[in-house]
């Protein structure tokens, strides 16, 4: 078999692995454990509009929604929107469309509306292939796929130097997506897993049958992630003339725009759901699980005043 780079064979994987499986059958995501998530991120949102003037062409835009429950609680601390879907499988169109019915589909951003947009993503970066380099005597090495194994061809790329066996992880498309972003008016937050300063490391794991697996197995049956260099997503906005607010951790971004008082409100108005509610507000904001874990950043417009959730 002719070896594979690894960007390559990890976006097929995925691609499969999303076109034929439920993946909430491997993983659990923020907005399926509380409607509260959502629903904080709505009125985070309709914040963000008034900011922006409130335009009439206003879009919201979700990329990677899942079964489109985000959306549906956005939308309630949101009210009425033009809601536009980042989405390739058909599989997870169709439970989008249960959930957001009038909502309209892009496989990229390419034919979505060059209008006015809030555009959020909830762990859809750490999906996205990355490239990874190893450091060998004689230079970088790129790696490939072959036979469910690494091989390594010789690279040219210009990295910096770093011990013999170093790992760099390069997410070329989500510097792309960012680039593609600050092109247009458009107030953008990435919520995902990774560092607030990106570095050298090895992050790439799968996920099959709701346990950690070898990526490099049967491809198309497992959910492979990789952590977000969010340093490197702040310098291509940088690059490409927008600017960034953030990282910053999930518990604290949360904190501020009073996810535990919405969590304790709702409690209260429906003790059959109380305990429910309040675990997964202790799950997804714990420095231990995954408050810390995983960071909130915006890409906005250059000047743009402090969003809120980022005045920490």
């Amino acid at each position: 078999m002719c070896p594979e780079r690894f960007d390559h064979f990890m976006a097929r994987a995925n691609a499969a692995y999303y076109a034929t499986h439920n993946p909430f059958e491997d993983f659990t995501t923020a907005p399926e454990l509380t409607q509260v998530f959502g629903e904080i991120l709505g009125a985070w949102a309709r914040v963000v509009a008034q900011m922006m003037g409130n335009p009439a062409d206003l879009q919201l835009v979700e990329a990677g929604a899942g079964r489109g429950i985000m959306m549906a609680d956005m939308l309630r601390g949101f009210g009425a929107a033009n809601v536009h879907f980042i989405e390739t499988s058909p599989r997870l169109r169709a439970e989008q469309a249960k959930h957001v019915p009038n909502a309209i589909w892009h496989d990229n951003l390419t034919s979505l509306p060059n209008r006015p947009t809030i555009f959020i993503a909830n762990e859809f970066l750490d999906a996205l292939p990355v490239r990874q380099f190893i450091r060998r005597a004689q230079g970088w090495c790129e790696r490939y796929v072959a036979d469910g194994i690494y091989v390594e061809q010789v690279s040219d790329i210009d990295l910096p130097a770093a011990p013999e066996g170093s790992v760099q992880e390069i997410n070329e498309a989500a510097g792309t997506l960012v680039t593609q972003l600050a092109e247009r008016e458009v107030v953008g937050l990435f919520i995902d897993y990774g560092p607030l300063q990106g570095g050298f490391g090895e992050s790439v794991q799968a996920i099959r049958n709701g346990k950690y697996a070898n990526p490099l197995e049967a491809p198309g049956q497992a959910d492979i992630t990789a952590h977000v260099d969010f340093s490197a997503l702040v310098q291509s906005a940088a690059t490409a003339g927008a600017q960034a607010q953030g990282p910053v951790k999930l518990n604290a971004f949360l904190t501020a725009l009073g996810f535990m008082q919405r969590t304790d409100i709702l409690a209260q108005r429906n003790p059959a759901m109380s305990d429910k509610l309040r675990r997964a507000a202790q799950r997804i904001t714990a420095p231990e699980a995954m408050g810390s874990l995983f960071k909130v950043l915006a890409i906005c417009p250059k000047g743009f005043p402090t969003l809120p959730g980022f005045e920490v």
